[in-house]
């Protein structure tokens, strides 16, 4: 057992793998009561020691998850079974010691901004501590209807609609108060986090309010061009109050969660697609209010607010595989041309006959599922990471790096390839409490290396490790990336033809 005092009180916690660990330590008030739909606030102080042994519990949880196959249940690893309580702004923290200073990395976990939490068996950080002399935290924070509904127009907070993307300065104020007692250094810390986490990073990097809290940052699979205007944000509280029957926030504040939570999928389906799909896909999260986030995060340029802040991001080879394993045609590779033609109809539009013939050009030997695959994990990832890198390296301020993880799972007939998320376990050298790699030794040395390389730059501000050849910064003219697979490598404009077909469809050449 351990104890470090806080600025609200001590904290106990334990050796876990060697390293001091401490769960569910509050950075925040709860956000019961009277404190659902504001601003986080302060936690009050506590005499004594409070117990940090035990993860405790998690925001409430949406039921937006994209659907799956029982195949898949357990390709992640297991699930973290802490209870949902809107006491649920704390943070974890692995430290080697408490004495030194070392590189922070506080990660945001993925989920859509709907679902997900910082307890989950892969993304507990003793490994990467132990093996990078670096402090890991894990943030929890609101999600869904309870940190994205915007009730400043009956009555709420005018920045209610961005609760949860304040908790995420809030957790990193935490972080630059409290850090140097458990061995962090709060001038060197470095943002990373996988799918709705790196958008979440995205968000912070346009953000008044969290300039000079973090100094690196790393997007994995979920890069955001665009965020939620705030009429699109009241439209989606219109759906809710008439589903919920409702009309002032005095009323929402007394409906029960489980209530709230079942209004998620309906009001989100009333309210209907975004306008710009391919750049907007949250039906609840972060809002354009003109304050909080006073502009795009990427669009129709990269924010100038953490100009100074060097980013790597990337993405995943075939990001959709998982999604479409869900279609049995995919799943089983029976899908015919004209019903993959008609799914990619759906996405390109008067468009379909160029990608059509791009991918049938390139690709020849895939299957109408591989190529399905192939187009939507493009449109869908890929563009929004190239614009990103190539608008952040246009600011000319801090340097980017991109990466393409291309390592492929021999799991579940290696129909998977190198899906989504599937880097989540490589990054914290979690592996073996996955099923996702089979356990290859291949992954095993892959997962060293991406770890390493991870916790370098959040070290020196540099990708640099001896596990990777040297990795040149990313600009428009020679799109230098990283692809991270058993024998890593550089390539310049991987994928090049496609990157083009895409950018001219979307307008963002």
């Amino acid at each position: 057992m351990s104890n470090v005092e806080t600025a609200a009180g001590k904290v106990r916690g334990s050796a876990v793998e060697g390293v001091l660990t401490f769960r569910t330590i509050p950075y925040a008030a709860s956000t019961s009561g009277a404190n659902r739909f504001r601003p986080p606030q302060p936690v009050a102080a506590w005499n004594g020691v409070r117990d940090c042994t035990e993860f405790a519990g998690k925001a409430p949880q949406a039921g937006l998850r994209p659907p799956t196959r029982p195949e898949l249940e357990n390709f992640s690893g297991a699930a973290d079974a802490s209870p949902e309580t809107e006491d649920c702004l704390t943070v974890n923290v692995w430290t080697p010691g408490t004495n030194g200073k070392r590189p922070v990395m506080v990660w945001f976990h993925g989920g859509a901004f709907a679902y997900g939490n910082a307890n989950s068996p892969r993304t507990h950080g003793s490994r990467l501590a132990a093996k990078n002399d670096v402090v890991v935290v894990t943030v929890n924070q609101r999600l869904n209807i309870f940190g994205h509904l915007d009730v400043s127009a009956i009555g709420g907070d005018a920045h209610s609609g961005n609760a949860g993307t304040l908790d995420m300065v809030a957790a990193l104020e935490w972080v630059r108060d409290n850090i140097a007692m458990f061995g962090g250094d709060p001038g060197c810390v470095t943002i990373f986090g996988e799918s709705g986490g790196g958008a979440k990073v995205s968000t912070l990097l346009a953000m008044p309010r969290a300039k000079g809290l973090f100094h690196r940052a790393i997007i994995q699979s979920g890069a955001a061009v665009r965020l939620r205007t705030r009429e699109r944000a009241l439209a989606l509280t219109e759906c809710v109050l008439r589903h919920l029957g409702v009309s002032t926030v005095e009323q929402l504040r007394a409906v029960p969660v489980a209530r709230l939570l079942a209004a998620v999928e309906p009001a989100s389906q009333a309210l209907g697609a975004s306008p710009s799909p391919l750049f907007d896909r949250y039906p609840f999260g972060p809002v354009v209010d003109g304050d909080v986030l006073r502009a795009q995060p990427f669009d129709p340029a990269a924010s100038a607010v953490c100009a100074d802040v060097p980013v790597i991001i990337g993405d995943m080879k075939t990001e959709t595989a998982n999604f479409l394993a869900v279609v049995d045609k995919v799943w089983d590779r029976t899908l015919t041309e004209p019903e993959m033609r008609q799914r990619v109809q759906a996405i390109a539009g008067a468009d379909t006959a160029r990608v059509l013939d791009l991918y049938g050009r390139l690709y020849p030997t895939l299957n109408p599922a591989e190529r399905l695959i192939a187009v939507t994990t493009d449109c869908n990832f890929r563009i929004r990471s190239l614009v990103l890198a190539q608008r952040r390296a246009a600011l000319k301020r801090a340097p980017v790096w991109m990466y393409s993880f291309e390592w492929e799972t021999p799991v579940l007939g290696g129909k998977l390839m190198a899906p989504h998320a599937m880097d989540v376990p490589f990054t914290f050298n979690t592996l073996d409490l996955t099923n996702a790699t089979g356990g290859s030794p291949q992954a095993q040395a892959l997962s060293d290396a991406m770890s390493s390389v991870w916790a370098a730059f959040a070290r020196n501000g540099r990708p640099d490790h001896a596990a990777i050849p040297a990795w040149p910064a990313y600009d428009a003219t020679t799109r230098a990336t990283l692809v991270l697979d058993t024998a890593c490598r550089i390539e310049n404009d991987p994928r090049g033809e496609e990157r083009h077909l895409w950018q001219d469809i979307t307008g963002t050449l």
